[in-house]
């Protein structure tokens, strides 16, 4: 039996990477963690708990977070490296806030589906149990996204 503090323990950090993803910033990302996971003790401590409902929850707490309080809390570029050098550093975030700037491009399901995918290390069929859809969709939609994604980081259409 996988209880939540174990699912936490062993997928936590793809589920803050896949949080982080789709906010872009690291307080809310983490405070959206901190509601799934207080959500998933309320509603299944005691019960076998899987990655694929820990996503879930998280999804859906991030999907309240965006109703309560708009759209996107914006890039988070107030966190720097202190143990890299600056130049090193600054070219870490420039990157990390493109690729960021280029997801907010995506619909809403294509940025979803492509931050389960690289931030939660979930498989297709996972994906699709959670988005309500067949695993093959899921393959095209993440396929789709990432051309879309490529297109934008090459373009150099962007700021």
């Amino acid at each position: 039996m996988h209880t939540i503090a174990h699912i936490v323990e062993e997928h936590g950090g793809r589920l803050f990477a896949y949080l982080l993803r789709l906010t872009g910033n690291q307080d809310t990302a983490h405070d959206i963690l901190q509601e799934s996971v207080t959500r998933c003790m309320e509603r299944y401590e005691g019960r076998e708990v899987s990655p694929s409902l820990l996503f879930t929850v998280a999804r859906n707490a991030f999907i309240d977070h965006v109703r309560k309080n708009g759209r996107y809390a914006g890039l988070d570029d107030d966190h720097p490296d202190p143990a890299a050098d600056q130049e090193h550093a600054a070219i870490v975030k420039d990157g990390f806030l493109n690729v960021l700037r280029g997801l907010q491009t995506l619909s809403d399901e294509e940025r979803d589906i492509l931050s389960m995918v690289a931030g939660g290390g979930l498989s297709y069929g996972e994906i699709a149990g959670i988005m309500s859809m067949s695993a093959g969709n899921v393959k095209v939609k993440v396929h789709r996204a990432r051309l879309k994604l490529k297109e934008y980081l090459e373009g150099g259409n962007h700021e």
